[in-house]
């Protein structure tokens, strides 16, 4: 699949602005919930799942911050990367304390986020091969 076409970038912003919106609240959510509450809905400890808010969160800020403001892009895949991560995590969670059925968002959101990755990955090679190329004849 080709993200080089301009309906494969805005589909690529589309998504990364949906999971960056899904994950700001569901990691501000776990950020902002006392920790007891959160101990009583979820059979992992607490401060795990405050660790994971704030993965939440950086990685949201990770899928849509470089690409707006032009600065390391690169860190884009790598956040899609550590959020398709934690949906796996998610995945194997949910599957085994509430079955296969509830496990299909994540599976999803988790399938998004390597989309995600392949397709900023395949930007950011083309971007690095044309800044080689303009170095290399620049320098000439």
């Amino acid at each position: 699949m080709s993200f080089s076409s301009r309906p494969a970038r805005v589909a690529l912003w589309i998504i990364q602005g949906l999971l960056a919106a899904l994950f700001l609240f569901a990691g501000g959510f776990k950020l902002a919930t006392p920790a007891s509450s959160l101990a009583a809905v979820s059979p992992l400890p607490a401060s795990f799942l405050k660790f994971i808010g704030v993965c939440e969160v950086a990685g949201a800020l990770g899928l849509v911050l470089p690409g707006v403001l032009h600065i390391k892009e690169w860190l884009t895949p790598v956040a899609a990367i550590g959020l398709s991560i934690i949906m796996t995590g998610a995945v194997v969670v949910t599957v085994a304390t509430m079955g296969v059925g509830p496990a299909v968002t994540p599976f999803v959101v988790g399938i998004l986020a390597i989309v995600i990755v392949r397709g900023r990955r395949a930007g950011a090679t083309v971007r690095m091969r044309r800044t080689s190329w303009e170095q290399a004849t620049a320098n000439g």
